[in-house]
């Protein structure tokens, strides 16, 4: 089994930047995806361009903090602020969206790296509106997406993604080492798999702003764990980023052709 341990929220915070790296240095983690619009972003990009070996991919905002572009009201609060996950749906449309949307894209591409993939903040690339609009800019750029269940799909079978995703590895007592493993044993026989996590250090900003946030520094103990680390030597899972899964797919398609 081929496997992605993505830590979100990259340049949500200081500290959060910090155990993202020290996942990566020390423990199973593989892939991070960055937040464009927060006050951390350069801090993370100093970061990766120190570490070039961890995949780094975009967290697409819609629910935190404030957007990249002007004039986007069916985004935004009377405070210029991001609407919450409950009402952002009901609120954006989807020109609005796709004007974000592009805009934190080419913030990131500005810092001269190129994104590995796009996943986005709270999932919202599951709501189907939101998902053509990220499938339109995966497709222009040439990325992986998050495993979604559309994707596979015939209208968008051409996207590149995991074989499955697991979302459960979050707070607790799902965090702990043994759930970990179980997951991959559970996990075993699929092609690839990624599994999203949050692991990070803490300071203000997370702790005054964040509903999640000491499980935050547990995950990180998790992933830095030396029986994990060893379960994962022991049973042959190969620890990937979406790099590896663009490999793959070409390989995919060439043996689709060659039958």
């Amino acid at each position: 089994m081929k496997l992605i341990i993505n830590a979100d929220d990259f340049g949500i915070s200081k500290a959060i930047n910090l155990g993202i790296i020290e996942g990566f240095k020390n423990g199973i983690v593989t892939s991070t995806t960055l937040m464009c619009n927060m006050e951390a972003t350069e801090h993370a990009i100093e970061l990766a361009k120190k570490n070039p070996k961890l995949g780094v991919g975009i967290h697409l905002v819609l629910t935190a903090g404030k957007p990249l572009s002007k004039d986007v009201k069916t985004l935004v609060d009377v405070d210029g602020n991001f609407l919450k996950y409950d009402k952002i749906f009901k609120s954006a449309s989807i020109e609005d969206v796709r004007k974000e949307f592009r805009s934190q894209i080419e913030k990131f591409l500005s810092f001269g790296i190129v994104p590995t993939h796009i996943d986005t903040h709270h999932h919202v690339h599951g709501k189907k509106d939101i998902f053509t609009v990220v499938y339109e800019l995966a497709k222009e750029i040439n990325i992986p997406v998050r495993y979604i269940e559309d994707i596979g799909k015939d209208k968008y079978k051409d996207i590149r993604t995991t074989t499955k995703f697991i979302d459960n590895f979050y707070d607790l007592p799902m965090i702990e080492p043994q759930i970990l493993q179980k997951i991959c044993e559970e996990n075993i026989d699929i092609e690839s798999l990624e599994v999203m996590c949050h692991p990070g250090y803490l300071d203000h900003k997370i702790i005054s702003s964040s509903s999640y946030a000491y499980p935050r520094v547990k995950e990180l103990e998790t992933l830095t764990d030396k029986e994990v680390i060893k379960f994962i030597k022991d049973k042959n899972i190969q620890l990937i980023n979406y790099k590896d899964i663009s490999k793959m797919h070409i390989c995919i398609l060439e043996k689709e052709i060659l039958q």
